[in-house]
């Protein structure tokens, strides 16, 4: 009956409309949201935003729920993979090799001291170990957030624990470098980059990021959706092929917004109470790797031949932007600082998966 047809169909696409209007929805809220964060000064608003409203949907909204399509995670980490690595270039490297004793010690021992603290905080507090350990990797939050799932952590608990960690060291870095830092020393500018144009870039990022998606899927890399177009990036950046190319600022808030709205919309009431729990002990944790990391700057300062101003800023554990803005501010020497930061946080994101996966199996043996 050609009556029945029409109700059989009409259905679906009601369902249909309601999806779009309600996406349409959380796109515009987390559009205001990131326009907020930004102006108040968070770093990666489109990200803090996205997270913040997914959270919000979900809580809300429950017998309604959204999800990222795969297609836009895998979008998403792309790009924030061509992103991380287009930080990485030559200019960056010369500085860090010029240092290369006192900067690879100090990244070694954060990274160590990272794994340290996240197994503490697993065995403390019950979550997984792949939680704990990628929850405070002390760099990348974005690319860590974005690999969570695919290394067998809770990435709505990595996000909570990662997000919290930027924050307080965005409060806390640029306060200790303006009230016990500032001695007015005269540092080494940062050069700035001067770009390739609108279509340049945006040909780099869409380049790289099919180029290296497609290399992932062919060798089936763990976290290579991230990994493979940031090591594409990097290579062409390094080399000096790409010009000075990068991913264009509205395209790093599309990529930081569907991952936070990924992780932020399966956000549950109980994820919520045990995220609550855990703010004590992941407070303490990031004190803990603040002042072991402000422990580490004394040891760089005679290595790198640097100040203790410079040598602070470079090794505090996360907040890049906000880091780079307070080493202007003091005069420091931002090509050290920012050089030291871009490349623990390269290497962060790189030595995750396999360490994660070694942390695992070891937890899994000691539980035998």
């Amino acid at each position: 009956m050609p009556g029945c047809s029409e109700i059989v169909t009409s259905e679906p696409a009601t369902d249909a409309d309601s999806n779009i209007l309600r996406w349409l929805g959380v796109a515009l809220a987390t559009f205001a949201a990131t326009i907020a964060m930004g102006a108040v000064g968070l770093p990666t608003p489109a990200l803090f935003a996205a997270l913040l409203i997914g959270i919000t949907y979900a809580l809300i909204a429950v017998r309604r729920p959204l999800d990222v399509p795969a297609s836009g995670m895998t979008i998403g980490q792309a790009l924030i993979g061509v992103a991380l690595g287009a930080e990485l270039d030559a200019s960056t490297l010369r500085a860090v090799a010029s240092n290369w004793l006192g900067v690879s010690a100090v990244t070694l021992a954060t990274l160590a001291l990272s794994l340290g603290v996240g197994i503490a905080i697993a065995r403390l507090t019950g979550i997984s170990q792949a939680t704990g350990t990628l929850g405070l990797i002390a760099g990348g939050a974005s690319g860590i957030v974005a690999m969570a799932d695919e290394l067998g952590a809770d990435s709505r608990l990595v996000a909570f624990m990662q997000y919290v960690r930027v924050l307080v060291v965005v409060l806390v870095a640029p306060l200790v470098a303006y009230i016990l830092l500032a001695h007015g020393e005269s540092g080494v500018p940062q050069t700035e980059r001067i770009g390739t144009g609108l279509v340049g870039d945006l040909a780099f990022t869409g380049g790289c990021a099919l180029a290296g998606a497609l290399v992932a899927r062919r060798l089936r890399v763990t976290a290579g959706t991230l990994l493979c177009p940031l090591a594409v990036a990097a290579i062409l950046s390094v080399s000096g092929v790409a010009d000075d190319a990068s991913v264009p600022a509205l395209v790093q808030s599309l990529a930081f917004a569907l991952i936070g709205l990924q992780v932020g919309l399966r956000f549950t009431v109980a994820t919520i109470r045990e995220a609550q729990a855990l703010l004590p002990w992941v407070l303490g944790a990031i004190f803990v790797l603040i002042a072991v990391s402000a422990g580490l700057a004394v040891l760089l300062v005679p290595l790198a031949h640097v100040t203790f101003a410079d040598a602070y800023l470079a090794t505090t554990p996360g907040g890049l932007y906000a880091v780079l803005a307070a080493s202007v501010g003091i005069g420091a020497n931002t090509t050290f600082v920012v050089s030291v930061q871009v490349l623990r946080v390269f290497i962060m994101v790189v030595a995750a998966p396999p360490l994660v996966r070694i942390v695992a199996r070891w937890d899994d043996a000691q539980s035998v």
